[in-house]
């Protein structure tokens, strides 16, 4: 088997479907011998800045000295990123090795008549092997969807040093409840007894929910009091802010991400009062050594050129908030694309007031893409001046030629197309030197 039979392997499983509940993965881990039992983890849920604040957390740890692994989806320039020690992506060979592995633990499974995995359960069961492998001390693993019953949530209880809840809101409506009471308890089963719990700041339903549900099975919640930071400077370079004492700067540009950044450094400040072994210098100065991109990240100027993945509504309310701050005044042309299972609908009615120009475009390479077509009819209806566009790059140069040097081009949406517009616009015209990557 060599990598793009081991990737096929995989993406192969996605035909079969997927279905919630932990059967089929606790079957593979049976399989492959527990690798999860040898490993401590960061379990972390919510609906939007996961992503950012495991970045904090696994770069804090990281540079404290400790051996660390990250889970992560969906990735921006390379499918091995969701796959990472210390923020190195696992090599093609490893991947390949222990994909080539689990492909005779799964023919075993389907002779013996089992549910087959699905590609999620296989790349998080992949990613325990390597991790143990590796080494880690800790693993900072990221949901892919809910919490209760997500593939992630597998771990033994005993392993999990803490759970994170970031901000939780209305999306997968069809998997996790039509209420925000419903998709918070669903993400707060990822909580177990003696796993210290740090959240977000929540919307009121959410935090009810969050709060009554701990209560009510006497874990120990600490809720990240973002009226507490107080902004010191901000440009799109990052941010600094004072909170808990401590001067805090954050190479995260974007109004959601000093929400992200209070709730990571209370994630590290409980694993402290837990045991770790960490200071608050340690904790300052990771956190200003930390990247995340595509989270209203500025990949060119003249004009500037920002990717962020706002794809619900709660992102889109916080990508506007994040444009009224930084981009007020500005000539705002936007590229979209989004996938047919997202409220697209609401999320064009929060943003495409804003801009002058709008493209949509398909996300590449995913049955779940939204068509051009379809999503510039959605935002006509909140802005006339929208077009559908064939290709990315063929998006880029419109959008280049409208916004003008002194414009802004901001492109949101899935984070799936986020890695092909960035190599665009920065020069890797052909497709084919940014898929190499992949």
């Amino acid at each position: 088997m060599n990598y793009e039979e081991a990737r096929a392997f995989i993406e192969e499983r996605s035909r079969y479907g997927g279905e919630l509940g932990l059967d089929a993965i606790r079957k593979l881990l049976d399989e492959v011998g527990h690798p999860e039992k040898k490993l401590l983890f960061i379990h972390i849920a919510g609906t939007n800045g996961k992503g950012s604040v495991l970045a904090h957390i696994s770069t804090v740890l990281a540079l404290a000295g400790y051996r660390v692994g990250r889970y992560i989806s969906p990735t921006i320039y390379s499918y091995q990123e969701r796959i990472q020690v210390n923020g190195v992506p696992i090599n093609r060979e490893d991947f390949t090795r222990l994909a080539e592995g689990l492909k005779v633990c799964t023919d075993h499974m389907e002779r013996s008549g089992l549910r087959k995995p699905s590609p999620f359960e296989l790349e998080t069961v992949l990613g325990f092997l390597y991790f143990k492998e590796q080494g880690c001390d800790y693993v900072v693993l990221e949901c892919g969807l809910g919490g209760l019953h997500d593939a992630t949530n597998v771990i033994p209880i005993e392993n999990k040093k803490l759970a994170v809840l970031t901000s939780i809101s209305m999306d997968h409506m069809e998997y996790l409840g039509d209420t925000l009471e419903k998709i918070t308890l669903q993400k707060a089963g990822i909580i177990g007894p003696g796993v210290p719990v740090v959240s977000a700041p929540q919307k009121p339903e959410a935090g009810a929910a969050l709060h009554n549900y701990c209560d009510r099975n006497g874990y120990e919640l600490k809720e990240a009091n973002l009226s507490e930071a107080r902004l010191t400077k901000r440009t799109l370079e990052g941010q600094s802010f004072r909170y808990d004492g401590q001067e805090i700067s954050i190479l995260l540009a974007g109004e959601p991400q000093i929400e992200n950044a209070v709730t990571a450094y209370e994630a590290l400040q409980m694993m402290i009062r837990h045991g770790l072994k960490l200071t608050n210098s340690q904790i300052v100065d990771g956190m200003a050594a930390t990247r995340w991109d595509g989270r209203f990240t500025r990949i060119s100027e003249n004009p500037d050129i920002f990717v962020d993945g706002a794809h619900n509504p709660d992102a889109a309310e916080k990508l506007r908030m994040s444009i009224g701050e930084y981009l007020a005044g500005r000539r705002l042309v936007f590229i979209n694309g989004m996938f047919s299972d997202k409220d697209y609908d609401a999320v064009a009615r929060i943003t495409a007031p804003l801009a002058e120009q709008i493209f949509t475009i398909a996300t590449p390479g995913n049955a779940r893409a939204l068509s051009p077509e379809k999503l510039a009819g959605t935002i006509s209806k909140y802005n006339t001046r929208v077009l559908p566009c064939a290709t990315i790059g063929e998006a880029v140069d419109a959008a280049r030629l409208a916004a003008g040097k002194d414009g802004a081009i901001v492109c949101f949406g899935s984070l799936s197309f986020i890695g092909e517009l960035t190599a665009i616009v920065q020069g890797e015209r052909n497709q084919e030197e940014f898929l190499c990557r992949t």
